[in-house]
């Protein structure tokens, strides 16, 4: 794919390794106070930061701003979306959402009842974690400026420092549980876009995953933990081993892929290991308590299809070992190949 040095385009927001060149270079270079009371910042580059309150207690916050197109597709909306993947991030660093806020740019002439679906959406979302949604903004803008809406929601959670979960804590032994089947949402967002027949069968799994984290974190010991948006699992797997300075090796059979997202990905081309998930976990789990872990998940409302899929190695790849035998090197992408996915 194609970019310019000089000029922003698609790809540095696609969640690959140029969107992390540009973030390092330009935001990290020009901000000089990245992190508060000795908490986790913006240098970390981990799903929220923390912000210490007394010796014992947090606040973790995080920021998203959602561009989706299209804003209806199979399995969620553009609200739906806005809010599990802020109340995602907050979750992943094992502390419960609390709050959401909410700021709404919209196209003018806009459908008044589109918007009261979406709003539907984002507080459906929220209930299913108790999370309150407590402020907002709203501005309106020429429809020659903006072909539909953008939603940005900034999410707050509160927990014990003890509880915080980073992304960079992965040990050598560790084994690595992903909460369910790859590659969904970016599949239903491109065959909804392409006009595949697969409205009804492939649906985005966008989805709060509270619930799952709660029940790993009440079975057993979390050492790092992700949600593959952008990027999918390749980009979130490389981040964490990076991270920690360690390598994983992957069972490639135990890694669950739909039919239907394979037959798009085949058709597209598309490594549905690389594009977003919206509503799935992936983490570091201690060896001895791993079973327990992926029992417990396999009996919450989103965590049916979690597996097992490889365990933390030392060395700095992530390697797979593939169905026929062989193995294959999974890196980080360039960008994820569906723009505007969430």
């Amino acid at each position: 794919m194609a970019y310019s040095d000089d000029k922003i385009n698609m790809v540095h927001g696609a969640g690959g390794e140029v969107m992390q060149d540009m973030i390092s270079d330009i935001v990290l270079g020009n901000i000089s106070k990245t992190s508060v009371n000795g908490g986790i910042g913006l240098e970390a580059l981990d799903d929220s930061a923390t912000i210490p309150i007394d010796d014992e207690h947090v606040i973790v916050t995080t920021i998203d701003s959602h561009t989706i197109q299209p804003l209806f597709f199979p399995g969620g909306d553009i609200g739906r979306i806005s809010a599990a993947g802020t109340l995602n991030d907050i979750s992943v660093m094992g502390v419960k959402p609390v709050s959401l806020s909410n700021a709404m740019v919209i196209s003018e002439g806009f459908e008044r009842s589109d918007l009261d679906t979406i709003m539907k959406s984002m507080n459906k979302a929220c209930e299913e974690v108790g999370a309150a949604i407590i402020t907002g903004d709203t501005k309106v803008i020429d429809s020659d400026k903006l072909d539909s809406m953008i939603i940005t929601t900034a999410g707050i959670g509160i927990g014990r420092k003890d509880e915080i979960v980073p992304d960079s804590g992965l040990e050598v032994g560790d084994k690595i549980i992903i909460s369910g089947s790859v590659g969904d949402h970016g599949m239903a967002i491109m065959s909804k876009r392409e006009g595949f027949g697969y409205e009804t069968e492939l649906k985005s799994d966008v989805a709060p995953i509270w619930s799952v984290v709660e029940a790993a974190k009440d079975n057993g010991t979390i050492t790092a933990m992700k949600d593959p948006t952008r990027g999918g699992i390749a980009n979130a797997l490389n981040e964490m081993a990076n991270k920690a300075s360690v390598g994983m090796l992957l069972d490639e059979e135990r890694i669950p892929v739909k039919p239907e997202v394979e037959a798009v990905s085949d058709m597209l081309g598309i490594d549905p290991f690389e594009v977003a998930n919206e509503g799935k976990v992936v983490m570091g789990v201690k060896a001895d308590t791993a079973e327990d872990v992926l029992q417990a998940i396999q009996k919450t409302k989103y965590g049916k299809d979690a597996q097992i899929i490889g365990e933390v190695v030392e060395g700095s790849q992530v390697i797979m070992e593939t169905v026929i035998g062989g193995e294959r090197l999974i890196e980080p992408p360039i960008a994820d190949p569906v723009p505007r996915v969430c």
